[in-house]
């Protein structure tokens, strides 16, 4: 666990290391810093997810290169082009990891998007 990623808001890791893979549990836009939501945006709430999945990476001692696979969940599936702007900054190798992107009713802290990744050690 590290404190550059907010911590768990319910009974779970932040990541769980089994057979060489990382499983990193859903990220909000929560400021670990502050406890703060960072919800001004789509761009700047996708930035603080990927930026507490980056933390989470870099704890394990990887990097964003090693993301096999994203589970991405988002309020208005409308802002798909703005999240993906925003993903791609932090994706950017030749071969990006697979992707599910689904919208769904509600997230937790009524924020509007929520990542998680599985990543090769």
């Amino acid at each position: 666990m590290t404190s550059a990623a907010p911590a768990p808001i319910g009974p779970y890791s932040q990541a769980i290391q089994a057979g060489g893979i990382l499983y990193i549990s859903g990220q909000i836009a929560l400021d670990p810093a502050t406890g703060d939501l960072i919800t001004e945006n789509i761009e700047a709430e996708t930035h603080q997810v990927l930026k507490n999945l980056g933390a989470i990476l870099q704890e394990a001692g990887i990097t964003f290169d090693q993301v096999l696979s994203c589970s991405v969940f988002v309020k208005d599936i409308e802002q798909f082009s703005r999240i993906n702007a925003v993903y791609a900054l932090y994706f950017n190798s030749d071969i990006p990891p697979a992707r599910a992107l689904v919208q769904v009713s509600e997230l937790p802290k009524k924020v509007n998007i929520e990542i998680s990744a599985i990543a090769q050690l």
